[in-house]
Protein backbone atom coordinates (compact mmCIF):
# COMPACT_ATOMS: atom_id res chain seq x y z
CA UNK A 1 0.00 0.00 0.00
CA UNK A 2 0.98 3.11 -1.22
CA UNK A 3 1.54 6.37 1.21
CA UNK A 4 -0.76 9.20 0.32
CA UNK A 5 1.18 12.03 -0.22
CA UNK A 6 -1.05 14.73 1.25
CA UNK A 7 1.98 17.48 1.19
CA UNK A 8 0.63 17.05 -2.84
CA UNK A 9 -3.03 18.11 -2.23
CA UNK A 10 -2.43 20.78 0.06
CA UNK A 11 1.28 22.49 0.10
CA UNK A 12 -0.24 24.55 3.36
CA UNK A 13 -1.11 21.52 5.61
CA UNK A 14 0.83 21.18 8.47
CA UNK A 15 -0.05 17.81 10.52
CA UNK A 16 -2.43 14.94 10.02
CA UNK A 17 -3.68 12.39 11.86
CA UNK A 18 -2.61 8.95 10.10
CA UNK A 19 -1.27 5.46 10.76
CA UNK A 20 1.80 3.54 11.20
CA UNK A 21 1.87 0.86 8.20
CA UNK A 22 5.52 -0.10 9.15
CA UNK A 23 8.64 0.26 11.13
CA UNK A 24 11.91 -1.18 10.54
CA UNK A 25 15.57 -0.35 11.88
CA UNK A 26 17.90 0.73 9.36
CA UNK A 27 20.54 -1.15 8.39
CA UNK A 28 23.30 1.72 7.85
CA UNK A 29 22.12 3.59 11.59
CA UNK A 30 25.56 3.46 13.01
CA UNK A 31 26.95 5.13 9.67
CA UNK A 32 24.53 8.36 9.49
CA UNK A 33 25.56 11.29 11.38
CA UNK A 34 22.00 12.78 11.71
CA UNK A 35 21.07 9.91 14.41
CA UNK A 36 18.12 8.29 11.88
CA UNK A 37 17.77 4.67 13.34
CA UNK A 38 14.05 3.28 11.55
CA UNK A 39 12.48 3.80 9.00
CA UNK A 40 8.75 4.51 9.13
CA UNK A 41 6.05 3.94 6.49
CA UNK A 42 2.75 6.21 7.19
CA UNK A 43 -0.87 5.63 5.63
CA UNK A 44 -0.31 9.41 4.80
CA UNK A 45 2.02 11.91 4.84
CA UNK A 46 2.61 15.61 5.16
CA UNK A 47 6.57 15.18 4.51
CA UNK A 48 7.74 15.77 1.23
CA UNK A 49 11.16 13.63 0.39
CA UNK A 50 14.03 14.55 -0.84
CA UNK A 51 13.67 14.90 -4.20
CA UNK A 52 13.97 17.54 -7.54
CA UNK A 53 16.55 19.20 -5.66
CA UNK A 54 15.00 19.79 -2.79
CA UNK A 55 16.09 18.55 0.72
CA UNK A 56 13.38 16.63 2.82
CA UNK A 57 10.92 17.85 5.30
CA UNK A 58 11.83 17.54 9.21
CA UNK A 59 9.54 17.11 12.28
CA UNK A 60 7.80 14.84 14.55
CA UNK A 61 5.48 11.70 13.75
CA UNK A 62 4.48 10.97 17.92
CA UNK A 63 7.51 11.40 19.85
CA UNK A 64 9.54 10.34 16.94
CA UNK A 65 11.99 12.89 15.57
CA UNK A 66 11.89 12.78 11.54
CA UNK A 67 15.12 13.95 10.46
CA UNK A 68 14.61 13.10 6.98
CA UNK A 69 12.17 11.70 4.42
CA UNK A 70 13.02 9.53 1.38
CA UNK A 71 10.80 8.05 -1.61
CA UNK A 72 12.01 4.44 -2.18
CA UNK A 73 10.81 2.24 -5.06
CA UNK A 74 7.36 4.61 -4.92
CA UNK A 75 7.51 4.63 -0.79
CA UNK A 76 7.76 7.08 1.18
CA UNK A 77 10.03 6.27 3.94
CA UNK A 78 10.23 8.43 7.49
CA UNK A 79 13.98 8.38 8.80
CA UNK A 80 13.36 8.72 12.58
CA UNK A 81 15.62 8.59 16.02
CA UNK A 82 12.94 6.28 17.83
CA UNK A 83 10.36 3.35 16.53
CA UNK A 84 6.71 3.30 16.63
CA UNK A 85 4.67 -0.03 16.70
CA UNK A 86 2.85 -0.58 14.00
CA UNK A 87 -0.97 0.17 13.83
CA UNK A 88 -0.20 3.27 16.12
CA UNK A 89 -2.22 5.85 15.62
CA UNK A 90 -0.13 9.02 15.47
CA UNK A 91 0.04 12.73 14.83
CA UNK A 92 2.31 13.57 11.74
CA UNK A 93 3.77 17.49 12.39
CA UNK A 94 6.07 19.46 10.33
CA UNK A 95 8.75 21.91 11.14
CA UNK A 96 6.53 24.55 9.42
CA UNK A 97 8.66 27.71 9.09
CA UNK A 98 11.59 25.74 7.72
CA UNK A 99 8.93 23.91 5.15
CA UNK A 100 7.69 27.44 4.41
CA UNK A 101 10.68 28.86 3.83
CA UNK A 102 11.97 25.61 0.77
CA UNK A 103 8.32 26.78 -0.63
CA UNK A 104 9.32 30.23 -0.58
CA UNK A 105 12.66 29.87 -2.11
CA UNK A 106 11.26 26.83 -4.81
CA UNK A 107 8.78 29.15 -5.97
CA UNK A 108 11.16 32.04 -6.00
CA UNK A 109 13.07 29.43 -8.04
CA UNK A 110 10.71 29.08 -10.81
CA UNK A 111 10.13 32.27 -11.45
CA UNK A 112 13.77 32.75 -12.04
CA UNK A 113 14.07 30.16 -13.95
CA UNK A 114 10.84 31.04 -16.12
CA UNK A 115 11.86 34.42 -16.23
CA UNK A 116 15.32 33.90 -18.09
CA UNK A 117 13.79 30.83 -19.84
CA UNK A 118 11.59 33.24 -22.10
CA UNK A 119 13.81 36.35 -21.97
CA UNK A 120 16.94 34.81 -22.85
CA UNK A 121 16.39 31.13 -24.32
CA UNK A 122 18.18 29.41 -21.50
CA UNK A 123 17.54 26.30 -19.77
CA UNK A 124 17.48 25.37 -15.79
CA UNK A 125 20.00 22.56 -15.76
CA UNK A 126 20.66 22.48 -12.14
CA UNK A 127 19.02 23.20 -9.28
CA UNK A 128 19.86 22.88 -5.15
CA UNK A 129 17.93 23.59 -2.00
CA UNK A 130 19.03 23.21 1.02
CA UNK A 131 20.21 24.39 4.29
CA UNK A 132 22.38 26.69 2.99
CA UNK A 133 20.57 28.56 0.55
CA UNK A 134 19.64 27.84 -3.34
CA UNK A 135 21.77 27.10 -6.45
CA UNK A 136 20.30 27.32 -9.98
CA UNK A 137 22.69 26.36 -12.82
CA UNK A 138 21.68 27.65 -16.15
CA UNK A 139 22.99 26.33 -19.87
CA UNK A 140 23.84 30.17 -20.94
CA UNK A 141 25.71 32.61 -19.98
CA UNK A 142 24.30 36.25 -18.12
CA UNK A 143 25.96 39.57 -17.13
CA UNK A 144 25.31 41.50 -14.29
CA UNK A 145 23.06 43.82 -16.32
CA UNK A 146 20.91 40.58 -16.95
CA UNK A 147 20.53 38.87 -13.91
CA UNK A 148 19.43 42.74 -12.33
CA UNK A 149 16.91 43.03 -14.66
CA UNK A 150 15.86 39.24 -14.25
CA UNK A 151 15.75 40.02 -10.56
CA UNK A 152 13.81 43.33 -11.01
CA UNK A 153 11.25 41.63 -12.87
CA UNK A 154 10.83 38.33 -10.91
CA UNK A 155 10.27 41.01 -7.60
CA UNK A 156 7.52 42.97 -9.66
CA UNK A 157 5.97 39.81 -10.28
CA UNK A 158 5.75 38.92 -6.38
CA UNK A 159 4.18 42.44 -6.46
CA UNK A 160 1.51 41.15 -8.46
CA UNK A 161 0.49 38.38 -6.32
CA UNK A 162 0.42 36.02 -9.07
CA UNK A 163 -1.56 32.69 -8.43
CA UNK A 164 0.59 29.08 -8.16
CA UNK A 165 -1.04 26.32 -9.11
CA UNK A 166 -0.31 22.45 -9.51
CA UNK A 167 -1.90 19.86 -11.32
CA UNK A 168 -1.99 16.37 -13.18
CA UNK A 169 -2.93 17.15 -16.56
CA UNK A 170 -3.87 14.48 -18.82
CA UNK A 171 -1.51 13.02 -20.97
CA UNK A 172 -3.54 14.67 -24.24
CA UNK A 173 -2.94 18.11 -22.25
CA UNK A 174 0.13 17.35 -21.57
CA UNK A 175 1.49 16.76 -25.23
CA UNK A 176 -0.45 20.21 -26.03
CA UNK A 177 1.37 21.81 -23.24
CA UNK A 178 4.55 23.63 -23.52
CA UNK A 179 6.58 23.39 -19.48
CA UNK A 180 9.88 23.67 -18.70
CA UNK A 181 11.53 20.14 -17.44
CA UNK A 182 14.97 18.51 -16.46
CA UNK A 183 13.83 15.07 -17.83
CA UNK A 184 11.99 13.27 -20.21
CA UNK A 185 8.61 12.58 -18.45
CA UNK A 186 5.86 10.30 -19.61
CA UNK A 187 3.23 10.34 -16.91
CA UNK A 188 1.91 11.23 -13.41
CA UNK A 189 3.19 14.63 -14.78
CA UNK A 190 2.58 17.24 -11.82
CA UNK A 191 3.09 20.46 -13.62
CA UNK A 192 3.35 23.85 -11.31
CA UNK A 193 2.03 27.02 -13.10
CA UNK A 194 3.22 30.54 -11.88
CA UNK A 195 0.10 32.47 -14.54
CA UNK A 196 1.66 33.87 -17.13
CA UNK A 197 4.87 33.77 -16.33
CA UNK A 198 6.06 29.97 -15.60
CA UNK A 199 4.97 26.41 -16.58
CA UNK A 200 7.40 23.80 -14.84
CA UNK A 201 7.36 20.06 -14.49
CA UNK A 202 7.66 19.98 -10.76
CA UNK A 203 7.11 17.54 -7.69
CA UNK A 204 7.91 19.87 -4.51
CA UNK A 205 5.79 22.05 -2.42
CA UNK A 206 5.05 25.42 -3.46
CA UNK A 207 2.99 28.52 -2.09
CA UNK A 208 -0.12 29.65 -3.56
CA UNK A 209 0.52 32.90 -4.98
CA UNK A 210 3.88 34.80 -5.43
CA UNK A 211 3.01 37.60 -3.04
CA UNK A 212 3.95 34.43 -0.59
CA UNK A 213 7.41 34.21 -1.95
CA UNK A 214 8.50 37.69 -0.35
CA UNK A 215 11.32 39.13 -1.57
CA UNK A 216 14.04 37.73 -4.21
CA UNK A 217 17.71 38.25 -4.01
CA UNK A 218 20.36 36.76 -6.04
CA UNK A 219 23.33 36.85 -4.22
CA UNK A 220 26.17 35.74 -6.60
CA UNK A 221 26.82 34.18 -9.76
CA UNK A 222 29.76 32.23 -11.31
CA UNK A 223 30.44 30.44 -14.87
CA UNK A 224 29.85 27.10 -15.01
CA UNK A 225 30.20 24.76 -17.26
CA UNK A 226 29.15 27.05 -20.19
CA UNK A 227 26.86 28.48 -18.50
CA UNK A 228 26.12 30.19 -15.09
CA UNK A 229 25.21 29.17 -11.43
CA UNK A 230 23.56 31.90 -9.54
CA UNK A 231 23.14 31.72 -5.55
CA UNK A 232 19.44 33.73 -4.96
CA UNK A 233 17.52 33.63 -1.51
CA UNK A 234 14.07 34.34 -1.34
CA UNK A 235 11.66 35.24 1.25
CA UNK A 236 12.38 35.13 4.94
CA UNK A 237 15.86 33.65 4.10
CA UNK A 238 16.39 36.41 2.22
CA UNK A 239 15.14 38.97 5.56
CA UNK A 240 17.80 36.64 7.72
CA UNK A 241 20.36 37.35 4.95
CA UNK A 242 19.91 41.05 4.80
CA UNK A 243 19.84 41.93 8.38
CA UNK A 244 23.73 40.04 8.50
CA UNK A 245 24.87 42.53 5.51
CA UNK A 246 22.96 45.15 7.17
CA UNK A 247 24.92 44.86 10.78
CA UNK A 248 27.88 43.97 8.86
CA UNK A 249 27.74 47.16 7.22
CA UNK A 250 26.70 49.10 9.76
CA UNK A 251 29.92 48.22 11.74
CA UNK A 252 31.76 49.02 9.20
CA UNK A 253 30.53 52.31 8.92
CA UNK A 254 30.25 52.42 12.53
CA UNK A 255 34.20 51.89 12.48
CA UNK A 256 35.14 54.05 9.20
CA UNK A 257 32.81 57.31 10.98
CA UNK A 258 30.97 57.05 7.60
CA UNK A 259 27.58 56.76 6.34
CA UNK A 260 26.37 53.40 5.57
CA UNK A 261 26.11 53.76 2.08
CA UNK A 262 29.57 55.06 1.72
CA UNK A 263 31.32 52.25 2.97
CA UNK A 264 32.56 51.30 0.11
CA UNK A 265 34.00 54.37 -1.03
CA UNK A 266 35.87 54.54 2.34
CA UNK A 267 36.77 51.10 2.35
CA UNK A 268 38.96 52.00 -1.32
CA UNK A 269 40.09 55.24 0.50
CA UNK A 270 41.72 53.57 3.22
CA UNK A 271 42.95 50.70 1.23
CA UNK A 272 45.20 53.32 -1.10
CA UNK A 273 46.32 55.21 2.27
CA UNK A 274 47.28 51.26 3.10
CA UNK A 275 49.06 51.23 -0.06
CA UNK A 276 50.88 54.48 0.33
CA UNK A 277 52.12 53.69 3.80
CA UNK A 278 52.84 50.18 2.88
CA UNK A 279 55.18 51.76 0.40
CA UNK A 280 56.23 54.32 2.69
CA UNK A 281 57.01 51.90 5.54
CA UNK A 282 58.82 49.73 2.99
CA UNK A 283 61.52 52.58 1.49
CA UNK A 284 62.06 53.19 5.27
CA UNK A 285 62.82 49.31 6.10
CA UNK A 286 65.06 49.45 2.87
CA UNK A 287 66.90 52.59 4.42
CA UNK A 288 67.25 50.96 8.03
CA UNK A 289 68.43 47.91 6.25
CA UNK A 290 71.10 49.27 4.31
CA UNK A 291 71.94 51.63 7.81
CA UNK A 292 72.64 48.05 9.37
CA UNK A 293 74.30 46.85 6.92
CA UNK A 294 76.79 49.71 7.48
CA UNK A 295 77.04 49.32 10.53
CA UNK A 296 78.27 45.42 10.56
CA UNK A 297 81.93 44.74 11.89
CA UNK A 298 84.23 42.08 10.29
CA UNK A 299 85.18 39.60 12.68
CA UNK A 300 86.82 36.10 12.53
CA UNK A 301 84.10 34.79 15.65
CA UNK A 302 80.61 35.18 14.99
CA UNK A 303 77.93 38.58 14.97
CA UNK A 304 75.08 38.07 16.87
CA UNK A 305 72.01 40.75 16.11
CA UNK A 306 69.08 41.13 18.01
CA UNK A 307 66.72 43.73 15.87
CA UNK A 308 62.85 43.94 15.78
CA UNK A 309 62.77 46.79 12.96
CA UNK A 310 63.54 44.35 10.39
CA UNK A 311 60.36 42.05 8.60
CA UNK A 312 61.85 38.45 7.90
CA UNK A 313 62.87 39.09 4.08
CA UNK A 314 65.00 42.16 5.38
CA UNK A 315 66.30 40.26 7.93
CA UNK A 316 67.19 37.42 6.17
CA UNK A 317 69.48 40.30 3.78
CA UNK A 318 70.97 41.21 6.99
CA UNK A 319 72.27 38.15 7.85
CA UNK A 320 73.38 37.12 4.26
CA UNK A 321 75.67 40.37 4.66
CA UNK A 322 76.83 39.76 7.81
CA UNK A 323 78.00 36.20 6.44
CA UNK A 324 80.28 38.00 4.31
CA UNK A 325 82.11 39.64 7.67
CA UNK A 326 82.09 36.56 10.31
CA UNK A 327 84.50 33.78 10.05
CA UNK A 328 81.68 31.91 12.43
CA UNK A 329 78.45 32.27 11.85
CA UNK A 330 75.83 35.50 11.84
CA UNK A 331 72.77 35.20 13.81
CA UNK A 332 69.91 37.41 13.85
CA UNK A 333 66.90 36.98 16.43
CA UNK A 334 63.57 38.42 17.03
CA UNK A 335 60.89 38.82 19.70
CA UNK A 336 61.67 39.04 23.73
CA UNK A 337 62.36 36.95 26.65
CA UNK A 338 59.22 36.34 27.80
CA UNK A 339 57.54 34.79 24.47
CA UNK A 340 60.78 33.65 23.23
CA UNK A 341 62.67 34.57 19.54
CA UNK A 342 62.80 33.59 16.01
CA UNK A 343 66.15 33.20 14.84
CA UNK A 344 67.84 32.62 11.16
CA UNK A 345 72.06 31.77 11.39
CA UNK A 346 73.99 31.80 8.29
CA UNK A 347 77.81 30.77 7.58
CA UNK A 348 80.44 30.36 5.11
CA UNK A 349 82.63 28.45 7.56
CA UNK A 350 80.36 26.39 9.74
CA UNK A 351 78.51 23.18 8.43
CA UNK A 352 74.99 24.62 10.11
CA UNK A 353 73.20 21.57 9.87
CA UNK A 354 75.29 19.21 12.58
CA UNK A 355 76.03 22.72 14.09
CA UNK A 356 72.22 23.64 14.67
CA UNK A 357 72.07 20.20 16.76
CA UNK A 358 74.61 21.84 19.81
CA UNK A 359 73.11 25.61 19.27
CA UNK A 360 69.24 24.06 19.71
CA UNK A 361 69.98 22.40 22.91
CA UNK A 362 72.02 25.23 24.28
CA UNK A 363 68.92 28.23 23.52
CA UNK A 364 65.73 25.62 24.20
CA UNK A 365 65.35 26.22 19.87
CA UNK A 366 63.58 24.23 17.33
CA UNK A 367 64.40 24.94 13.93
CA UNK A 368 66.67 23.69 10.74
CA UNK A 369 68.05 24.40 7.38
CA UNK A 370 70.75 23.69 5.15
CA UNK A 371 74.21 23.98 5.81
CA UNK A 372 74.25 27.29 5.02
CA UNK A 373 71.29 28.56 6.60
CA UNK A 374 68.82 27.73 9.39
CA UNK A 375 65.57 29.20 10.33
CA UNK A 376 63.86 28.48 14.14
CA UNK A 377 62.52 29.85 17.28
CA UNK A 378 64.68 29.60 20.51
CA UNK A 379 62.80 30.12 24.01
CA UNK A 380 66.53 31.07 25.80
CA UNK A 381 66.81 34.48 27.09
CA UNK A 382 68.76 37.21 25.11
CA UNK A 383 71.72 36.91 27.54
CA UNK A 384 71.85 33.11 27.59
CA UNK A 385 72.10 33.42 23.25
CA UNK A 386 74.51 35.70 23.41
CA UNK A 387 76.27 33.73 26.16
CA UNK A 388 76.52 31.19 24.04
CA UNK A 389 77.53 32.65 20.59
CA UNK A 390 80.05 35.59 22.13
CA UNK A 391 82.20 32.98 23.73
Amino acid sequence: MLTKKLYDQDAYMRECETTVLRCTPLADAKKRKDGAKYGIILAETVFFPEGGGQTADTGNIGHARVLDVQETDGEIVHLTDAPIDENTAVTATLNWEERFRKMQNHTGEHLISGIVHSQFGYDNVGFHLGTDGVTVDFSGPLTDDELRFVEYIANRVVGLNVPVTAAYPSPEECAALEYRSKLELTENIRIVTIEGWDVCACCAPHVSATGAVGGIKILSSENWKGGVRIHMLCGMDALDDYQKRFLNTLRISNLLSCKQLECADAVERMMKNAAAEREETAKLRRAVLDMKIAALKETAGNLVIFDDMLDNNSLRNLVNAGVELAGGVCAAFQGNDADGYRFIVGSKHVALRAWSKEFNAAVSGKGGGSDEMIQGTAKASAETIRAYLEQ
